[in-house]
């Protein structure tokens, strides 16, 4: 009898063991599934950033981080700011770090930059004249008329002498009625960012963001009257990667970081577009 107990025992054991050993494996499974699974992320860009992230998402670079990058393209800011706090998209990449700030201030939201990516100067440019010596009294200046690209423009006319605006001014939200001094008596049309190469000829300046003066077949250090100079509030117009407060946790997104500043985008940017964007690899918690 003991030994029959004994060997039912042993039976129970080894079954138990082999059942453990089944469940632990079942358990663990997913985890290194998950851990060498492709990871999808849809990023919402607009004009030659989307053109850089089409670039990335085919790159072997990209799939040797298990990455699958979609490039899905809208071309409106406001659109890629809303489909991302929807999660529509996972990540977008098109503004800068002060066009951001605005954004969620204005809005009352919370979207988070994640990255760093390059530095872009925005230009003044004419159809009319030469130099910004020949504006005319009165002249008619397009600007931006998103909030935060307003008081860059802004800034831009002040570095360019055009204007002179107070010491505390506001780098995020300022407008043309804190000008302090305007010696030419200019005039402001503020216009959608995107449109406003189509009305270059309509006006005597107008102050482009490089994404659209690219995407117009403008060169900002070529083809400008006067652009942006480095200066010590320069982070507000350094661009970044956006994602929700949902998705900032998510480890796959942190690896976009990385491969944007990889020799091979680097490379790539250099050779098709004229050395307009600067290559900015620094934290986002540097940025004021």
């Amino acid at each position: 009898m003991k030994k029959k107990n004994i060997l039912w025992l042993v039976v129970f054991s080894v079954v138990f063991v082999i059942g453990c050993s089944s469940y632990l494996k079942t358990q663990t499974e997913p985890k290194e599934q998950e851990k060498t699974s492709t990871q999808t992320i849809v990023i919402g860009s607009l004009g030659s950033d989307a053109q850089i992230w089409k670039h990335i998402a085919a790159s072997e670079q990209a799939k040797q981080l298990g990455l699958n990058i979609e490039v899905k393209e809208i071309n409106d800011g406001v659109a890629l700011n809303r489909a991302t706090l929807n999660q529509e998209i996972d990540v977008n990449a098109f503004q800068s770090w002060g066009y951001l700030k605005a954004f969620n201030e204005i809005h009352h939201q919370g979207l988070v930059a994640i990255a760093t990516t390059y530095l872009e100067p925005m230009g003044l440019y004419s159809k009319k004249y030469q130099t910004l010596n020949q504006l005319p009294t009165g002249a008619v200046v397009a600007i931006p008329n998103d909030a935060a690209n307003t008081a860059r423009a802004l800034r831009l006319l002040a570095q360019a002498q055009l204007i002179t605006l107070p010491k505390d001014f506001n780098a995020i939200s300022g407008t043309p009625a804190d000008i302090l001094t305007n010696p030419k008596s200019l005039s402001f049309r503020t216009v959608q960012s995107s449109t406003i190469p189509r009305v270059l000829e309509e006006v005597d300046l107008a102050a482009i963001g490089n994404t659209e003066a690219l995407d117009s077949g403008l060169n900002v250090l070529k083809q400008s009257l006067y652009y942006e100079k480095t200066s010590a509030d320069n982070s507000k117009n350094i661009n970044v990667l956006v994602t929700s407060k949902n998705d900032q946790k998510r480890k796959a997104l942190d690896k976009l970081g990385q491969l944007y500043h990889q020799p091979f985008v680097n490379d790539y940017i250099a050779k098709n577009f004229g050395g307009t964007k600067v290559d900015v690899n620094q934290s986002v918690a540097t940025l004021n």
